[in-house]
């Protein structure tokens, strides 16, 4: 079987490829919708409200990852993830009935769109650390890189579909749909038998592990970077979501299908990038820093892209970066964590770095309405960069790297010859 697809050889993963690109293209779906819904039906195109929307998704990540983290290391994770899709499917459908009846209103959305971030605070862990249960060591980042693929395929037709469903029979239906989707990913999940998995052992209840995860996190400083940059580029430069349903109304006056073909073209490149990852054995801090950076510079390029075709276009770069920046700072998290630790640090990592939306969000949607829609993208993309360089002269420092550009793959990365596989790079 290809490197790029050698998880597929396990019927575990195969189930849960399935399951997970079922409901990843649910919730893009009614992300969509969501954002439409409140852009064109609950306001009169306000960029902020989306903004707080989408604050709301991320602010439960904020508040409970860490003790989710202490969940997922001590319950079974597969039980925890049914849950959890469940949950989604249920908080659609009632979404789906307030639109139907006309009786959907902003304070109902706030309130849905707060609990689904509540489920996903835990789901996000579990469903990251359950990927090492699928597979054996070896093959954890090919795993994890074809997760992304998973998720990035369902971004390439979730956007798409949402945009037309939404065009032709309306925000509703696409919230029935998702039910649907949803519970068919949980099915999927219930058929992975527990005798395919790899073996664990549940982490023991007991005072103190929240702790322990912390002080874990504070001796690996190249765990803390990664956390610092991508937390950064989350928070100001990863809301495709609210800016490109901005640049779409605002700037070239497009409606629900071309903004679902925005962010289809970015799924392109992401599932590019996706695949591309999957090729890769080990994951290494200096594509971290060198993604961020080329993010920061295409994303700063596409504020000012002069048509919505030029636009669309610079939309698939922008995917490529991104996903590269994420699934090598996810495996490099997953492969170089100890076990007993990995659902509480993966928490942690997702608290700030998927939790830095609600930060991020209502800022670059008020830079949307206080100056333009375009600054809403470069001025985050702006000062992403800055840190990303720092962080990259802080480490050439502390570690002895070196930068290198790789024409082939278009983007930066970072040399640290004393780092090692399954070690803090910099201990």
């Amino acid at each position: 079987m290809s490197t790029t697809f050698q998880s597929m050889q396990y019927r575990s993963f195969r189930h849960w490829f399935i399951a997970n690109a079922l409901a990843a293209s649910a919730q893009w779906m009614q992300r969509v919708a969501q954002d439409w819904l409140v852009l064109t039906v609950l306001t009169d195109n306000s960029s902020f409200q989306v903004g707080i929307v989408t604050a709301l998704q991320f602010l439960p990540l904020l508040l409970f990852s860490p003790y989710a983290g202490v969940v997922v290391d001590r319950v079974d994770r597969k039980t925890i993830i049914q849950i959890t899709q469940c949950s989604f499917g249920v908080f659609g459908l009632l979404l789906g009935i307030m639109v139907f009846t006309g009786h959907a209103s902003l304070w109902l959305v706030y309130l849905l769109a707060f609990s689904g971030g509540l489920a996903a605070s835990f789901d996000s862990p579990a469903r990251q650390a359950f990927v090492s249960e699928l597979v054996p060591a070896r093959s954890i980042t090919n795993a994890v890189a074809l997760n992304s693929v998973a998720f990035n395929f369902a971004r390439l037709i979730g956007p798409a579909i949402s945009g037309l469903m939404i065009d032709w029979v309306g925000e509703a239906w696409v919230f029935f749909v998702n039910t649907g989707i949803f519970l068919v990913a949980a099915m999927f999940t219930t058929s992975i038998r527990h005798r395919d998995l790899v073996p664990r052992r549940p982490v023991p209840r007991k005072k103190g592990q929240l702790r322990e995860g912390l002080v874990y996190l504070r001796g690996r400083p190249d765990l803390l970077l990664i956390i610092l940059v991508v937390g950064v580029a989350s928070a100001l430069t990863l809301n495709q979501q609210l800016t490109t349903a901005v640049m779409a109304t605002s700037v070239f006056h497009k409606g629900a299908g071309q903004y679902g073909i925005l962010g289809t073209l970015i799924a392109v490149g992401s599932l590019s990038g996706a695949l591309f990852a999957a090729r890769r054995k080990l994951p290494r801090l200096r594509l971290v820093m060198g993604s961020t950076i080329a993010l920061s510079i295409v994303s700063t390029i596409l504020a000012f892209m002069p048509t919505y075709e030029t636009y669309a276009l610079m939309c698939i770069p922008n995917g490529f970066a991104m996903i590269t920046m994420l699934t090598a700072a996810n495996a490099t998290v997953q492969t170089t964590t100890v076990e007993e630790m990995r659902g509480r640090v993966l928490a942690l990592y997702g608290m700030v770095v998927m939790g830095s939306t609600p930060i991020g969000s209502p800022f670059v949607g008020w830079i949307g309405e206080v100056i333009d829609a375009r600054a809403s993208i470069w001025v985050g993309s702006v000062i992403t960069l800055i840190v990303a360089v720092v962080a990259t002269a802080w480490s050439m420092k502390r570690w002895n790297v070196s930068v290198h550009l790789h024409a082939s793959a278009h983007l930066i990365e970072i040399d640290n010859p004393h780092a090692h596989h399954g070690e803090g790079e910099g201990n």
